[in-house]
């Protein structure tokens, strides 16, 4: 045990040390009354960029950079590198990164009246760049278990599937079981490839973002455009392939007819229902994975703060930082199966309640 608080006590020195390093070469700023903002810290590095910053060494920035696809109003289309903006303080081909204003951190440009406006911008970012990587990486991890199914199928073999297949079966199977035929109910093999895509992509990109090294690292699922656009596919599933009692139900509910006409009171709320649950859906996701980040960057942030409040009082802070930003990093793990869960079980819900059948009447007896 003893061991043990040995190497935790030299990993706190060593955080320390490392963590005062960059805020004494700042130092210059600090003579000069400037104070380390802890909100535009914690929003720039949660924040889409149009390059994947690694690490800063001394005065040095190591970013991988990312191809810049902008068409200006008069100029046409630009393909660069972003490495043109030498980090977003240089303007290329009169395209420059905003600094603050409406458009703060994205591509903006000069039109003829001197005004700042957006360029057409299908660049490839940081969050867009991870998609893909999340994308292609999850798409190897499935192929592969479908793989060793299909090499049993044409074998005629009947293993029991071992080490991360085996993982991945039961992962699946629990997914299959609990949550998408009991919500969805008979017709629940026609949405689950949907269902079960959708569970794995939110949950392996949401233990990406717990990752601090590339590729990890980007608010993939902390960004509302892939919220939205997830939430969206809930929404279109949902209604196209909804039954027809379930569109009767919307706008005929089975309500006293005073409240239907003249004024159709009921059909007007069953109808906002039909908008507010893949709100709900996008606004839970996103906020939930973008708090979580939050809480974490603004424990690190407990290290920089107090550094110009004494050893004592910096060591002790983290120390303290430290230790809750371990503790939040293994509930955030949580967090990510709970997240990738309640979206999936929510989808099935609005899925199995648009699948809904004629009400029969009782049988008598």
């Amino acid at each position: 045990m003893k061991h043990y608080l040995r190497y935790i006590l030299a990993l706190v020195f060593l955080l320390a040390v490392i963590g005062v390093r960059p805020m004494s070469a700042a130092g210059g700023h600090e003579e000069e009354g400037e104070e380390l903002n802890v909100k535009e810290l914690i929003l720039e590095h949660l924040a889409d960029s149009y390059e994947w910053h690694l690490t800063t060494w001394g005065d040095t920035h190591i970013s991988i950079p990312l191809p810049v696809i902008v068409k200006g109003e008069t100029s046409g289309w630009h393909v660069f590198m972003s490495t043109q903006f030498h980090h977003g303080h240089d303007a290329y081909n009169g395209f420059y990164i905003a600094r603050d204003g409406d458009y703060k951190g994205k591509i903006v440009e000069k039109n003829a009246a001197g005004e700042e406006v957006r360029p057409l911008d299908i660049s490839l970012t940081k969050n867009a760049t991870a998609l893909i990587i999340s994308s292609v990486l999850l798409l190897i991890i499935v192929m592969s278990v479908a793989k060793w199914y299909k090499k049993q199928a044409k074998s005629g073999e009947h293993k029991a599937p071992k080490g991360f297949v085996g993982f991945m079966e039961m992962f699946i199977m629990s997914v299959q079981d609990d949550i998408i035929k009991p919500c969805v109910g008979k017709n629940y093999r026609k949405f689950s490839p949907y269902l079960l895509t959708v569970f794995f992509f939110i949950f392996f990109n949401n233990i990406m973002g717990l990752i601090p090294i590339f590729p990890g690292g980007a608010n993939v699922t902390g960004n509302i455009a892939v919220t939205l656009v997830l939430a969206l596919f809930t929404f279109f599933i949902v209604n196209v392939f909804g039954s027809r009692e379930y569109w009767k139900e919307i706008f005929w509910p089975d309500v006293p007819t005073w409240l239907k006409v003249p004024v159709p009171i009921m059909p007007a709320i069953e109808l906002v229902g039909v908008f507010t649950k893949p709100f709900a859906l996008m606004i839970r996701l996103f906020a939930n994975i973008l708090a979580g980040h939050s809480i974490v960057l603004g424990l690190t942030c407990l290290i920089f703060v107090t550094v110009n409040l004494g050893t004592v009082i910096n060591t002790s802070m983290t120390l303290v930082s430290v230790l809750l930003t371990v503790f939040i990093s293994m509930v955030e793990i949580l967090v990510a199966y709970i997240q990738a869960y309640v979206f999936t079980m929510l989808s099935a819900v609005f899925i199995g309640l648009a699948q809904v059948e004629p009400h029969h009447h009782a049988e008598k007896h």
